[in-house]
């Protein structure tokens, strides 16, 4: 663990009830408070701007701008899923009251997310996959989970998704990208090494990137030509992709108005061969 948060923690049994809350807020959002300015941390935590000051020497730092360096340095240097699960038993004091404030954070890092969207990044990402004409999504491990999600929606409109999650197999699929084509990678931290070297390679073809990820330090954005953030991080062993789950439902909502016309009649076919299979189930029990 890196000596700020290690400090952190330590400190906790210290501190006051609002040091204690500004505590909570900063290991509970890693990779947004190293962009807070002194004033807006404040707010956020419903402290006045003195106390943040205060807390920030508390920890021994020579006033905010120190502290804050010393948070977008720390935020280089992800963390371990056992020093996760550590923070969240220091900052979570009770198992049931815990519950609900995830809910509660989950429901903040989606109202972040849309404060923070640039809508003319995310409308150069929908003329970017319309016009594709192959897409393909590359995630690993966790992250698998969101590239199918947005592989199957994208594949039943457009017909020509495909999710790229084996290490092994990344070369074997992207050795025939082009300019025509676009790549959109998903990691949050920790990033794994194999997504970066696809958008790298992706971006050296000429091919456009398209990056969803967690902050603006990611690995990925130095390969992409268009970035969508969403926090994921969460002072527990998993990562919450609740606000990038968000952001792939309204990439895929836009997708689907945008294509209308021209996906309309190929659902309609599409829920013929559904019910020639028979695909769903019609046992509406009450």
């Amino acid at each position: 663990m890196t000596d700020l948060y290690q400090t952190i923690t330590d400190k906790l049994p210290e501190m006051s009830k609002s040091q204690r809350e500004i505590a909570r807020y900063v290991l509970n959002h890693m990779n947004s408070v190293p962009f807070l300015t002194v004033g807006s941390l404040a707010k956020k935590v419903g402290v006045g701007e003195a106390t943040v000051y205060r807390f920030a020497t508390f920890l021994g730092y020579k006033g905010y701008p120190d502290f804050q360096k010393a948070l977008q340095e720390a935020m280089k240097k992800q963390l371990t899923t056992v020093e996760q699960l550590k923070i969240s038993d220091d900052i979570y004091d009770e198992e049931d009251q815990s519950t609900y404030d995830m809910f509660e954070e989950d429901i903040e890092r989606i109202r972040e997310m849309t404060h923070q969207l640039n809508l003319s990044d995310f409308n150069q990402a929908i003329d970017l996959i319309v016009n594709a004409k192959r897409i393909f999504i590359v995630a690993n491990r966790s992250a698998v989970s969101l590239g199918s999600f947005l592989e199957f929606y994208f594949d039943v409109m457009l017909e020509n998704a495909e999710l790229i999650r084996n290490p092994h197999g990344v070369s074997e699929k992207l050795f025939r990208i082009d300019e025509d084509d676009v790549v959109i990678g998903l990691s949050f931290a920790r990033y794994t090494k194999n997504t970066v070297e696809a958008l790298s390679f992706a971006h050296d073809r000429g091919t456009k990137v398209v990056a969803i990820t967690d902050n603006r330090l990611s690995p990925l954005i130095p390969y992409s030509d268009i970035v969508l953030c969403a926090r994921s991080d969460m002072s527990s062993l998993i990562d919450s992709f609740v606000a990038p789950l968000s952001l792939i439902n309204a990439l895929i909502t836009a997708v689907g108005r945008r294509k209308r016309n021209d996906i309309e009649q190929h659902l309609e076919e599409l829920e013929s061969v559904w019910e020639r299979f028979n695909i769903f189930s019609d046992d509406m029990r009450k």
